[in-house]
Order: structure tokens, then sequence, then C-alpha cells
């Protein structure tokens, strides 16, 4: 087995145990977490400093890793998401209560992704269910851009380092709702 794929296997077998992971996304580093598992969302919020109510994003490998928590969308909407994934677009779309509040911070939409960064689509593809995905920081300070810096800032609190590089270094995803077309961050 290839040395890459045992460090995926390394950080789904850290997911699926409850456990908190860093790994490498289009701009920032981020951190992941089974979005199921109440403690280890708790683990992230507590990282990052950051009220529940703020919610939290989730990616996975493809729509279809989705639709078990979304609201049905129409086949126009669907399209949308397809032709801007894989990639950095995160789009916040109607859920159908199947999500704990802790992710969807109480709201009644999600925001998802299907990430444009190759360790992160194949780490996604390996779990085969949706990834907690916030950036690698404390709220109000920079975001992490390399397995380095995850390991000084926050290594002690974290259970598995994916190593990487970011794709544009800085530059998070961009988040639309789907339904409205408003644009929440460019």
């Amino acid at each position: 087995m290839k040395p890459f794929s045992l460090t995926l296997k390394r950080a789904a077998a850290t997911v699926f145990s409850g456990g908190v992971i860093a790994y490498p996304t289009e701009g920032v580093f981020g951190l992941g977490c089974d979005p199921f598992n109440a403690d280890a969302v708790g683990r992230i919020l507590d990282i990052k400093k950051r009220p529940v109510h703020k919610g939290l994003i989730l990616i996975g490998a493809s729509l279809e890793c989705f639709k078990p928590y979304i609201a049905e969308l129409s086949s126009e909407q669907e399209q949308r998401l397809n032709e801007s994934w894989p990639g950095a677009t995160t789009w916040v779309v109607p859920h159908n209560g199947k999500l704990p509040g802790w992710v969807t911070g109480n709201r009644s939409s999600v925001a998802i992704r299907v990430p444009g960064h190759p360790t992160a689509l194949a780490l996604c593809s390996e779990l085969n269910m949706p990834l907690v995905s916030t950036s690698a920081n404390r709220s109000g300070c920079k975001p992490i851009e390399t397995a380095l810096q995850a390991r000084i800032q926050l290594g002690n609190e974290l259970d598995h380092i994916v190593s990487g590089n970011v794709l544009t270094p800085g530059k998070s995803s961009q988040i639309k709702d789907l339904i409205t077309n408003v644009q929440y961050r460019s």
C-alpha cells in the first residue's frame, strides 16, 4: 500500500473513532471530524473558540454523499452544484432535518462542498460520508496554511494531521446560497 493511502486510512480511522484531524484544502488547512459525533464537534468548536450557532461546513466526495441530509433539489439546482464541484465553492442548501443542530447552527440550511483539493477529496472518498470542514485556526486569528503550522499551533489538540500543501494559500472557499443566490463570502 502506498504511503498516501496509509495516511488517508489513518485519518479516516481517526474520524471514525471520534477524533479531530487537520488536513489541507484549497486555501487553508481545515479541521475535520464526524459531523454526527457531538464530542468531536465540541472539540473543534472549543479549539476554534467558535459558537455553535454559526454552524459548520460539510465536505463530501460528491453530491450523492449529501443527499441523505439535504432537501430535495431540482435538476437545475443539482446541475449548478455539480458544475462548480469539485472546487472551492461552498453552497448553502436547505437540509431535511437529519443533521444535528451543532452542524447547522439550528438553521434550516447547511453549507456543503465537494473540495477541489486532491487530498481533501481523496479523504472524503475514503470516509464515504460527510466530514466537518472549518478553517484550522482560532476564531479571529489567521488561518493555518501548512501542516507544520497546524502541528505548532494546535498539535496537542489534534489526533491526526494529514500532510500536504494548500493550493491557493490564504484564500478560503466562497460561500453562496443556492436558493437566494446571496454570496456570503467571496
